[in-house]
């Protein structure tokens, strides 16, 4: 499982991971809960309800499990009618069967998967889909895989964390076979705007000062000197949105 110190740090920035993290296409999320339609979702590691909210707009019912409690906060703030569940992936506090499709975003990469899988199979109804969706700036864009340099943000230092797009997504027995599908996307940013999202990462939570401050300096030169960045007043960050899914076969 991926470092805690890590995985817990993103209440202290919660407003500012809801206004500058990437959301999802809603083509996405429809693909990833499977079909037929589900009626009942259950959101795992939801954080500030950023997957929830594009389930929400998609006319599915969403319970909201989150373990972190400026995180579930933020999400109550931003989400009208919805509280998430105090839960991890691992140990989540809903009975059996009581979901039609599971669901992670980001967070997927913090669970501790041995544990986690068998308990999203328990949470699912026969026949049930869980949904794996992954957000990655698309580094075959020059300036983007440049951020990724300064960073450090790069496969070598991710270890696991985050499948590659190329690699696919392992499950227990309990699912059938697992399919896989990439959308695009994209959001408009400022240079302010770029470095803010930035900021919301945890390596960058979890950097002492001068790291952080090398980041934000390093982000900035590259926002006034790249060809397709200096002097614009906005641009458009392209994601490469990987998503997996696999039906549920027994709990």
């Amino acid at each position: 499982m991926a470092d805690q110190t890590q995985a817990l740090s993103f209440g202290a920035a919660a407003a500012e991971y809801d206004q500058f993290r990437p959301s999802y296409p809603i083509e996405a999320v429809r693909w990833a809960v499977g079909a037929p339609p589900p009626t009942e979702v259950v959101d795992l590691g939801a954080g500030t309800g950023k997957l929830t909210r594009v389930l929400l707009a998609a006319g599915y019912e969403v319970t909201p499990v989150e373990p972190d409690e400026g995180m579930r906060a933020q999400l109550a703030a931003s989400t009208e009618g919805t509280t998430a569940l105090a839960g991890f992936a691992e140990a989540v506090p809903l009975p059996d069967g009581s979901a039609d499709a599971v669901v992670a975003g980001q967070a997927y990469h913090w669970f501790d998967r041995e544990r986690a899988h068998p308990e999203i199979a328990r949470l699912l109804r026969p026949g049930g889909h869980f949904g794996a969706i992954w957000n990655h700036r698309d580094a075959r864009e020059p300036w983007v895989a440049e951020i990724s340099r300064i960073t450090h943000d790069t496969p070598d230092n991710r270890g696991d964390f985050d499948p590659e797009p190329t690699v696919a997504l392992k499950l227990t027995d309990q699912f059938g076979a697992v399919e896989r599908k990439e959308f695009t996307y994209h959001e408009v940013r400022t240079p302010e705007t770029l470095v803010a999202m930035i900021s919301t990462r945890s390596y960058f939570l979890t950097a002492t000062p001068r790291r952080q401050a090398e980041i934000v300096a390093g982000v900035h030169e590259l926002i006034a000197t790249h060809p397709d960045l200096a002097g614009r007043e906005s641009f458009e960050l392209p994601y490469r949105v990987i998503v997996f899914r696999a039906q549920v076969l027994r709990s």
